[in-house]
């Protein structure tokens, strides 16, 4: 797909983190933003700060298939949805939180299907447009401490795929997007986090968010970052527990320890 001054792009969870960034990189090729996050005023910050005019402020929470509707059906048509809203929380099983739990699979994987439901029918009306789902590497394997934050990615992941071969001869295309610890405000007043849980030196989210814009163009059906995420992959449909491997090479020794 072209993108460009007539490229509306709807991203959620657009008030902070890869959101904040994806938005950033849409408006400087000239698109027009619909942004979607709780925080009104934080949305009113960031929208500010864009370059171009035009863009919308969207508050709504894509937990509430009501409120998503109602801030797509607001936007208008839409070229480009980026489906990012979510949560990071990390606990062992023995010690979850089953609140915590259901707000993560609220959040994380019931917004994703909220946000694709109200976007998708004008994109098939119109038979063109574009889906980006960001899901993790955590969906292609999960880890210590990551067993609900991996369910709900490897959801995304499910969901994506399936929808990904629906599409064909629609008009419409998807993009799953992989990202791993990427640095952004989710991490933000978690220091006292394991290394192995802390972005690398090599994952800002600006290169990220430049390679979701370039998926979007190329119609690419994939998007894995940094480049290790890759490697997992790879290394999943070989062994396991190569996989394993890289997953404690990119976290660190303590990643997955088994006894």
């Amino acid at each position: 797909m072209e993108v460009g001054r007539s490229t509306r792009v709807l991203v959620t969870g657009a008030s902070r983190g890869i959101g904040e960034v994806v938005a950033g990189a849409f408006a400087r090729r000239g698109c027009t933003l619909g942004l979607v996050a709780r925080s009104e005023d934080r949305l009113r910050e960031v929208g500010a700060e864009l370059p171009g005019d035009g863009h919308v402020t969207l508050p709504a929470d894509v937990r509430d298939r009501g409120s998503i509707a109602a801030a797509v059906e607001s936007f208008g048509a839409i070229d480009v949805a980026v489906a990012n809203a979510g949560r990071a929380d990390y606990a062992p099983v023995r010690e979850m939180d089953l609140d915590t739990v259901e707000e993560m699979t609220r959040l994380n994987w019931l917004g994703t299907v909220y946000t694709v439901k109200a976007v998708l029918p004008g994109m098939l009306e119109r038979r063109r447009g574009h889906l980006v789902l960001v899901s993790s590497v955590a969906a292609l394997r999960s880890f210590p401490s990551g067993a609900v934050y991996g369910a709900t990615k490897a959801a995304q992941r499910a969901f994506g795929e399936a929808l990904w071969h629906e599409l064909g001869g629609t008009g419409v295309s998807l993009t799953l997007v992989y990202p791993g610890e990427v640095r952004s405000s989710i991490h933000e007043g978690k220091d006292d986090l394991p290394e192995w849980r802390q972005p690398s030196e090599d994952a800002e989210p600006e290169p990220l968010a430049e390679q979701i814009v370039e998926a979007v163009q190329a119609d690419a059906s994939a998007v894995y970052y940094p480049k290790a995420v890759r490697a997992v992959r790879v290394a999943h449909g070989i062994s396991p527990r190569l996989t394993d491997r890289i997953l404690r090479r990119m976290r660190g020794r303590s990643a997955a320890p088994r006894g």
